[in-house]
């Protein structure tokens, strides 16, 4: 028997959800530091390390980006829900981001942009291209350096714990925290019971 499915017909638009909620700080000289929310972020290349932002020309840090070629992308999470939102509707034009919000600056390893002090993970990039695309423009950035809060690394593998970060995503207008961990890379083809290695023995 053949499956039916009812499907409504839409104009095209940005429908592709969840994404990451991030801050992005801007801003080589302290009278130009300055947040920005950004949705429009991912990752691009693995090897060299590649990511984007894309932001509007009318966006103050768009011109601050465009001077530097420098940003950082900072994750999120539950504790920094309500900046997210903030920053996201507030213009650096008009207030001092990082005040207002008491967010810390906290200097980078490579660029000169700062990272924000409470973001559990933060990295740092350098501008390689910038697309013009219409309503956006998308800078194409290497990334230089990732610097994680030592409170979110899991002891035993040394890797990012991102449930225990409490990461929060945005999805159609909205903030939603992340939900419980279904499977890992490869599970699916992984032996549930992977038998035990064997010790070699000695030569006699």
């Amino acid at each position: 028997m053949t499956k039916t499915f009812k499907k409504q017909q839409w104009r095209a638009g940005t429908l592709l959800y969840p994404l990451p909620a991030v801050l992005v700080s801007v801003g080589a000289l302290p009278e130009e530091l300055n947040i920005v929310t950004v949705a429009w972020t991912g990752t691009i290349c693995s090897d060299p390390a590649l990511c984007y932002i894309s932001l509007r020309k009318s966006r103050y840090s768009h011109a601050i980006v465009l001077k530097n070629r420098e940003f950082v992308i900072n994750l999120t999470n539950e504790d920094l829900a309500f900046a997210t939102d903030w920053c996201g509707v507030k213009s650096g034009k008009n207030v001092h981001k990082f005040e207002a919000m008491k967010l810390t600056p906290h200097p980078a390893r490579m660029v000169q942009a700062p990272l924000i002090g409470e973001s559990p993970l933060s990295i740092e990039c350098r501008v390689q291209q910038i697309v013009e695309l219409g309503s956006h423009d998308m800078f194409i950035a290497e990334v230089l350096c990732v610097q994680a809060d030592e409170r979110f690394i899991n002891p035993e593998t040394q890797g990012f714990d991102m449930q225990k970060a409490k990461l929060i995503t945005y999805s159609h207008g909205n903030y939603y925290t992340l939900g419980e961990q279904i499977g890992k890379f490869g599970w699916t083809v992984q032996k549930k019971n992977p038998p035990a290695p064997q010790k070699r023995g000695k030569h006699k």
